[in-house]
């Protein structure tokens, strides 16, 4: 919402200075956005006139311009390149040391082409109050030499810009925020009445409102004889300081109720509207073609306002092209009417139109002001273009619901810690508007008809603490009580936060990606389920809710190789969705390698450059699973993954085949065919919600790290098994053997080739022995590594290799 300094004292008689009245709206809810004062930034420009204006000795295109500031000095050499520059001119004179606006620079003493120039005349775009840039500007030559331009000029009105939250309707116009600046004792609020104008003659035309539910109450006068054309000076200011653009008086006048009285009508060419006037629904297959230029498709959702022709205005929101008014308008019709906030606010959202009306009437407007407000526009529509009005024409409710709310004084302490006296309060509510009846604990307060959107207590609290200053609440600590602190965050929170940085530790690039992706992509990882389709989606290629964040991260990835970076490493850590039960919505982790982006570095690199490979994925998923508290000892890793890897080089990561954590490797070249990516592209997936939480167990013994006083042994076996054994059966069975004594069980060693017999393996792994209470013995020693051989014979059978 924007309103000009000048505009606003047009309601409220004040001396406070802008930066504080600026502090007020912010103080008391109206939260302050930008503040554009030109006379500030434009107070070092001055009138100056050029004496003469030479030709520069060294450029075709340059003058030498001699300029009388008014200061009472000597001329002032200027050198300026402006095809007008010329003896006698008046024109805009910035010193050195002046901050240029339009072009972003602080002016200081130049040579240009070996001539002094102390100064700058300006155009109009280089101060920012126009697009004009083809010449310095020319002011008339009676305009004082000397004098400040922005005063001279009259741009020296500061606007103001506020924030306002949806609730705050009342003050979608400048007399609202008066109104409050002076509950809030920054001057006296100045509210004129509004007189009715008695009609010369019965209006022609007759409304019928077809549904009261879309529109409560409508108003209508006719005004014959009115010669439209431009609106005086004032009104323009007043629009062009708030960036609207004048059109003609009538249509300047219901923008300046908008702005003026959060009152939005409208105005129809009498002479273009055929009959009366109908408020009914559209019908399906109607058309309008709005005063945007733009032809919008109607349906029965959508209310309008209609005639014998057919629809001649979107109500509420914008009106149409063939019915509105222009220069040779003649006869107009005023239109001012209450609407249902929420079709209005649907309305938009299907057309698309963010007016001005329609963000008045979908945060609601003041019921009782309809007609008053038809009866200002209209004695504005005789001052400034004539005219004979009519009576006015009133159909349904002309007033909104009484409230009034039994409110006890001593709500104030109980939500606000403060104590306000009787008299204070009614003062601060008597400004806003409502009514105080009573004297005693309890008091009963009328609601005024321009604030909807107070329905009770905890409402009237608010509006006398934000008026008394928020600061004023004093600060008071919530009582903890003795009981320890319970944790903030759920377990998968956690999981979720400790996996993004185990990734980002390892040099991925953490990716947002949409939660909805095409049909076949879903289908493609095992998603695609018509209760996984979206009703309403976004886009066509946004339709299901996605059953893994690999499709969108190898959008993404595919996204930054079209643009020349191949080498990419991205993960994600987002829902999920199996189904459309809770269960079936999950949180995964997921990541993929792309080109030379690998764990052991990015890109390519004189000492050789590696490949991102599965085990890369490998080792990007245990990393989030070890972060996120997986039990690392019980996982297994199985050959072979999902569909959508490719079953050579994929694995899967699970603890028993009833649990699946998730899968990784590379990603099969038919998927990436149809996701239209560049392979090969590796990737993991695991489902954090899948990892068992962790069994606290009650005891009163304290954590103690055990650190062995004797030297560990290390000792290499190497089996000769079957090509399909596992090694990690083989870890698992050497561990098995002495868990308090063997600390480590370490494969090193993958052979297939000469010396081996066909459909054989040799795998070697190192183990280490960790004594506790005494130096082991080479006897010893050798019976746990003849336990261990035995032990792996027996889970695999497997030979040690001599």
């Amino acid at each position: 919402m924007k309103f000009s300094l000048s505009w606003l004292k047009e309601y409220l008689d004040t001396d406070e200075p802008l930066e504080k009245l600026a502090d007020k709206l912010t103080m008391i809810g109206l939260e302050i956005e930008s503040i554009d004062d030109k006379a500030k930034a434009l107070a070092p420009f001055t009138i100056a006139r050029v004496i003469s204006a030479e030709q520069h000795p060294n450029a075709d295109r340059l003058r030498v311009c001699m300029v009388d500031t008014g200061d009472g000095t000597a001329p002032v050499q200027v050198v300026c390149g402006a095809p007008n520059a010329r003896a006698g001119l008046v024109s805009v004179f910035s010193a050195p040391g002046t901050f240029i606006p339009g072009k972003n620079i602080t002016l200081g003493i130049g040579t240009i082409r070996g001539v002094e120039s102390r100064g700058m005349l300006c155009s109009a775009a280089e101060l920012q109050i126009s697009e004009d840039h083809d010449g310095i500007m020319e002011l008339p030559a009676d305009a004082p030499i000397g004098a400040a331009y922005a005063q001279w000029a009259g741009i020296g009105d500061p606007v103001l810009e506020i924030n306002l939250t949806p609730n705050r309707q009342d003050c979608t116009g400048v007399h609202g925020i008066a109104r409050d600046l002076s509950a809030a004792d920054m001057g006296k609020f100045r509210d004129p009445g509004i007189k009715p104008i008695k009609g010369e003659f019965p209006c022609p035309v007759k409304v019928t409102v077809e549904d009261a539910a879309l529109c409560p109450g409508f108003a209508l006068r006719l005004v014959r004889g009115v010669k439209n054309g431009p609106s005086p000076e004032w009104l323009q200011q007043r629009l062009t300081s708030i960036g609207l653009r004048p059109i003609n008086a009538l249509v300047d006048i219901t923008n300046f109720m908008t702005y003026d009285r959060s009152r939005p009508l409208h105005v129809f060419d009498a002479a273009k509207v055929k009959g009366n006037l109908v408020v009914r629904r559209a019908r399906d297959g109607e058309t309008l073609l709005a005063l945007d230029g733009r032809i919008y498709g109607l349906d029965s959702g959508i209310c309008v306002i209609a005639d014998e022709h057919g629809v001649e205005s979107l109500a509420g929101i914008m009106g149409g092209e063939a019915s509105g008014c222009d220069e040779n308008t003649s006869d107009v019709l005023i239109e001012s009417a209450l609407w249902n906030e929420i079709n209005i606010a649907q309305t938009g959202r299907k057309l698309g139109i963010n007016s001005d009306a329609r963000y008045r009437f979908e945060r609601g407007v003041d019921p009782a002001f309809m007609v008053p407000g038809l009866e200002m526009a209209t004695r504005l529509v005789m001052e400034l273009c004539g005219g004979a009005p009519s009576e006015n024409v009133v159909v349904g409710k002309t007033w909104g619901e009484d409230k009034i709310i039994d409110f006890p004084l001593s709500e104030i302490k109980r939500l606000a810690g403060i104590e306000i006296p009787l008299g204070e309060v009614r003062r601060i509510l008597g400004h806003l508007g409502f009514m105080v009846a009573g004297s005693g604990a309890v008091v009963k307060i009328a609601v005024p008809s321009w604030r909807s959107d107070v329905h009770g207590k905890s409402d009237i609290v608010e509006e006398i603490v934000r008026i008394v200053g928020v600061d004023q609440v004093p600060m008071t600590p919530f009582d903890r009580g003795d009981a320890p602190r319970k944790p903030i965050l759920s377990p998968i929170q956690l999981r979720t936060r400790r996996a993004k940085r185990a990734l980002a530790a390892r040099g991925m690039i953490e990716a947002v990606t949409w939660s909805f992706i095409a049909k076949p992509a879903a289908e493609l990882f095992g998603g695609g389920q018509p209760e996984l389709a979206l009703a309403n989606p976004i886009a066509s290629d946004l339709s299901d809710m996605r059953p893994s964040l690999l499709p969108g991260l190898v959008a993404a990835v595919q996204a930054n190789a079209n643009r020349g970076l191949a080498d990419v490493a991205m993960f994600e850590v987002g829902q999920v969705f199996k189904g459309d039960k809770p269960e079936d919505q999950l949180v995964a982790a997921s990541g993929v390698r792309h080109g030379f982006a690998s764990s052991k570095g990015m890109g390519r690199h004189w000492s050789g450059a590696t490949a991102a490979d599965a085990l890369d994925a490998k080792a990007d998923a245990f990393a989030v699973l070890a972060a996120a508290g997986a039990p690392m000892q019980a996982l297994q890793v199985v050959p072979g993954g999902a569909g959508w890897l490719h079953p050579g080089r994929s694995g899967t990561i699970q603890i028993g085949p009833q649990n699946v954590l998730g899968y990784f490797g590379e990603l099969h070249p038919r998927v990436l065919e149809q996701l239209g990516a560049d392979g090969p592209v590796i990737a993991f997936e695991v489902i954090l919600d899948r990892i068992a939480a962790a069994k606290v167990k009650a005891t009163r013994a304290k954590a103690v790290i055990e650190l062995s006083a004797f030297q560990p042994v290390s000792r290499d076996f190497a089996f000769i098994v079957d090509r399909g054994v596992r090694s990690g059966d083989i870890v698992r069975a050497a561990q098995g053997v002495d868990k308090k004594l063997i600390t480590d069980v370490t494969l090193f060693d993958v052979y297939e080739g000469k010396g081996i017999d066909d459909g054989k393996k040799s795998i070697a792994i190192a183990v280490t022995i960790q004594p506790r209470d005494k130096t082991l013995t080479d006897q010893e020693i050798e019976a746990v590594a003849a336990r261990i051989v035995a032990e792996v014979t027996k889970k695999t059978g497997g030979v040690l290799r001599g």
